[in-house]
């Protein structure tokens, strides 16, 4: 019988590339990886793994037993959702990931819904960018998470996690007509690997020219204040600049970010999600969209 607690290790191996990067990402050493993979083998029957030096590489059988191991895995989270619904109303802890204008706007009123409809829950909220939270899904770290999208950048989620729209905002340009026309400005941009700065660089190169990054700030209240002051232009979605009193000209651009809820692969009927989603969406009908 194949242990699906090894077969999570085999699909994180398939995903990070590296035993050092799946023994970090599940708080194992890696020795314990390679002791775990190694009895999956035998388990198996066949050899899984190809070991070079230091390098270690998935097996055809190893790629397709990652296959089926998503589809194990998926059923399992299943079971665990039918379970919970069994035993009621949805209660316990909810880790719940959020981006920073999600965390700020979106959550303290879907928060106090959620909690004022199902007093036995226990939110536990977490900052993270999109990009990471694939990842922390698939550890267990997080429950569900707020995840976001740009035009120019593609979905950061795999294939072991759903998501459920939830809204769409338009983005703005400060102090410039256009993207084109910013073209000898300094630039302010969220830090490099997250999203919003890939969505800045990918936009100005779709206009035709590399921007010059001079500051790099991931809270865009103080992206505004700091374009409002002269030191740059920047790229700001709908709800960040609502309500901005920072009196910075603002231009709607033909660009959207998009809003979505995170969750593992067949654990979107578990009551808390179900439950958490349900909040998510009531709180958007008060967004200022």
């Amino acid at each position: 019988m194949l242990d699906p607690r090894k077969l999570h290790l085999l699909r994180e191996l398939a995903r990070r590339g590296t035993i050092a990067a799946v023994a970090e990402a599940v708080t194992f050493t890696p020795s314990a990886v390679s002791q775990q993979l190694s009895a999956l083998e035998r388990e198996a029957g066949v050899p899984l793994l190809e070991r070079t030096g230091r390098t270690v590489t998935l097996t055809p059988a190893g790629h397709l037993l990652v296959e089926h191991a998503q589809a194990v895995l998926e059923q399992l989270e299943r079971a665990s959702a039918a379970l919970a619904a069994a035993r009621g109303g949805p209660s316990g802890p909810l880790r719940i990931g959020a981006f920073p204008t999600a965390a700020r706007v979106l959550l303290p009123p879907a928060l106090a819904a959620l909690t004022g409809a199902h007093p036995g829950l226990e939110p536990m909220v977490a900052e993270i960018d999109p990009a990471d939270v694939s990842a922390a899904l698939r550890a267990g770290d997080l429950d569900v998470a707020l995840v976001h999208e740009y035009d120019f950048v593609p979905p950061v989620t795999d294939a072991s996690i759903e998501t459920e729209a939830l809204f769409s905002e338009p983005m703005y340009l400060t102090d410039r007509p256009s993207i084109a026309a910013a073209i000898a400005d300094a630039w302010i941009t969220n830090k490099p690997g997250t999203l919003c700065h890939t969505m800045a660089i990918r936009a100005c190169q779709a206009a035709g020219f590399e921007p010059v990054v001079r500051h790099h700030i991931d809270d865009f209240d103080t992206v505004l204040a700091f374009a409002a002051a002269g030191h740059g232009v920047a790229l700001v979605p709908h709800l960040a600049a609502a309500g901005s009193a920072h009196g910075v000209r603002l231009t709607r651009l033909p660009l959207s970010r998009r809003t979505l809820a995170a969750f593992r692969k067949g654990n979107g009927a578990h009551p808390a999600i179900v439950a958490a989603v349900t909040a998510f969406r009531a709180a958007v009908t008060h967004l200022p969209l």
